[in-house]
């Protein structure tokens, strides 16, 4: 089975790396696993006027890194290999569409993401992936 697990670097997402480990043995054969962390997208014309393509595409490199690190580092200890993924875009469709086109069969994240901003806006992330995937998604609270 081929899940994609999104992340935000949140407790809560990170909880939905927990109960993906604690849950593998629901499947027959170890699931592949695909680590997906998305960026909104900064003003894309302030940005690249201000501080340039190069830096933008490191700020996004280093902030998916480091969202991922805690994540990547507890499925080490639990030995499920993962392939993970950034990208720049918006979090719900990009979720759904990166899930459809690595053929994953389900979705797992988090219901809430970071700070009270975040909570705000993540929970219409969730309610979009849930009213646009075709697949199922699991979510940790």
């Amino acid at each position: 089975m081929k899940i994609l697990l999104a992340i935000d670097g949140s407790e809560c997402s990170l909880r939905a790396v927990e109960s993906l480990i604690a849950h593998v043995k629901w499947f027959r054969d170890k699931p592949q696993l695909h680590l997906l962390f998305v960026h909104l997208p900064v003003p894309f014309g302030l940005a690249e006027e201000h501080i340039g393509r190069e830096a933008l595409d490191s700020y996004y490199r280093e902030e998916g890194e480091q969202a991922l690190t805690v994540a990547r580092a507890r499925l080490d200890v639990a030995q499920l290999p993962y392939a993970a993924h950034l990208h720049v875009g918006q979090p719900a469709e990009t979720i759904v569409q990166r899930a459809a086109e690595l053929n994953c069969e389900l979705i797992c994240m988090g219901t809430h993401g970071r700070g009270a901003m975040a909570n705000a806006l993540v929970g219409s992330v969730v309610s979009k992936v849930l009213h646009l995937s075709p697949i199922p998604v699991l979510l940790a609270k």
